[in-house]
């Protein structure tokens, strides 16, 4: 018989409203906490019947009941964090803020009191009992709208944002994290709003104010996107991370749940809880991926494509976001007497310029998930005629100086620049160079075979021209 190996993890709970959609609620907030590597318990405060296309009732249970649920989580498990979402009466917020008096760890508030639509969900009378709960509180999360009823400013800049949670340290609340995400996005976020194509998060602690940018992502399926930053950060706090780092890292977090949101059901979709586990699931499978392409460039000689720098494959997750999270050979590949062979083996982050140009290629496609770099003279380009998709390029000579004065923005530059002069994703991206800069043409696919199909045309065309 095999010796047990029990593990034990952090606890957290979830104080929160059940959504029978999965994507928001406390459902979201278990899938959360279970993504961080923390053990989630719940306390259920009411059932909705929703699906990804709205509300169609809800129920909120006896007080009584809720009671039950906390004492029995409390008198079992040592919780490292709390976190409350939907409380839906003054008398279970009333009775949430005497349960947590005696609570002695972080609790994380995400006050559920204004709808997408921004209708108010609760009376009056239950959004003043929120008070005294904040005074239990370490952070409270409101969006702009929450914000503003439990302030009474109305957020609509970067200088308001600051003021209301610089307000909502008054009411005895450590901490305040005003979010930008649902703020209008015809307003321009190029100056001091928080609206527009950049969304502004604002930490106001008694240590001053901090904020968080982070591009505003296009899509509709952010149902979720509160409950789960929430639980990102109680999880956070409950694995012993200081506030304004898991703050930081929450927001990170909650940026790709967004981005890679979940196409389930006949409306938007639902944020994406478990995003980081599936990016970092798939990095082996990259790596493999990426091993294989080499193999069969090796096997094929495809010397005639080897830059003077050396060539490189690179490979993302499906959900990458950063050169780390992109899988390449250490070293490069590069020409020997006998053909081609690579430096070294394939590993995480081994690319700095084609990575970071793929992973600028996917702001504008995400489903390219694979590059190459090959040489580029007349030869090449006539070849590229034989390719499967169109060709585009950038220009270097126009080029921002204050790009060209940032270390590594040219590549992103330059991927934009081949995109916006393209009408579908290119098959490959001429970079011309400059004075010390060789030219450089880049294979882009969405798939291992489309990259060695696509390398291996060029290959056969460069040779046939030359012989």
């Amino acid at each position: 018989m095999r010796k047990a190996a029990p593990v034990r993890p952090p606890a957290a709970l979830t104080i929160a409203g059940s959504d029978s959609g999965g994507g928001a609620g406390v459902q979201a907030d278990l899938k959360t906490m279970e993504a961080h590597g923390v053990f989630g318990t719940s306390v259920i405060t009411a059932t909705t019947a929703q699906n990804t296309r709205g509300v169609r009732s809800s129920f909120v249970l006896p007080v009584e009941e809720i009671r039950a649920q906390y004492e029995a989580v409390a008198e079992d498990f040592d919780l490292g964090a709390v976190k409350t979402g939907m409380l839906a009466t003054r008398e279970v917020i009333e009775a949430v803020t005497e349960l947590l008096a005696d609570f002695e760890g972080p609790v994380v508030v995400d006050p559920v009191m204004v709808a997408a639509s921004g209708d108010r969900l609760l009376t009056e009378e239950a959004e003043d009992a929120y008070g005294d709960l904040l005074g239990e509180a370490t952070l409270v999360t409101p969006n702009a709208d929450e914000a503003a009823v439990l302030a009474g400013v109305d957020v609509t800049d970067a200088e308001s944002a600051r003021e209301v949670g610089e307000a909502l340290l008054e009411t005895g609340v450590e901490a305040a994290l005003v979010k930008g995400g649902h703020l209008d996005d015809d307003i321009s976020s190029r100056g001091s709003h928080l609206g527009g194509e950049t969304v502004i998060d604002t930490l106001a602690t008694e240590e001053g104010v901090e904020r968080f940018e982070h591009p505003r992502i296009d899509t509709e399926a952010s149902h979720g996107s509160g409950c789960t930053l929430a639980s990102a950060i109680a999880s956070r706090l409950a694995l012993g991370e200081p506030l304004d780092a898991a703050v930081a890292a929450s927001v990170s977090f909650m940026e790709r749940a967004v981005r890679y949101s979940l196409d389930v059901g006949e409306g938007p979709g639902a944020v994406h809880h478990l995003v980081a586990l599936r990016e970092e699931a798939d990095r082996h499978r990259t790596i493999e991926r990426v091993e294989g392409i080499v193999e069969r460039f090796v096997d094929r000689d495809v010397s005639a494509l080897v830059p003077e720098v050396g060539m490189n494959v690179v490979g993302a997750t499906p959900y990458a976001e950063a050169v780390p999270e992109t899988a390449a050979v250490e070293g490069r590949i590069t020409r020997t007497l006998s053909g081609v062979k690579p430096n070294r083996g394939v590993r995480l982050g081994a690319s700095s310029h084609v990575a970071r140009f793929l992973l600028a290629a996917r702001e504008v496609d995400p489903s390219i998930r694979f590059a190459v770099n090959c040489r580029f003279d007349d030869d090449v380009e006539d070849a590229l005629a034989a390719l499967d998709g169109p060709t585009s390029e950038f220009d270097r000579a126009a080029e921002p100086a204050a790009v060209k004065e940032r270390e590594g923005s040219t590549m992103q530059w330059g991927a934009r620049k081949a995109f916006e002069s393209a009408d579908e994703s290119p098959a490959a991206v001429i970079d011309r160079g400059e004075v010390g800069k060789e030219a450089i043409v880049k294979l882009l696919a969405s798939d291992v075979e489309t990259l060695v199909e696509r390398t291996l045309t060029l290959c056969d065309a460069v040779e046939s021209a030359d012989a």
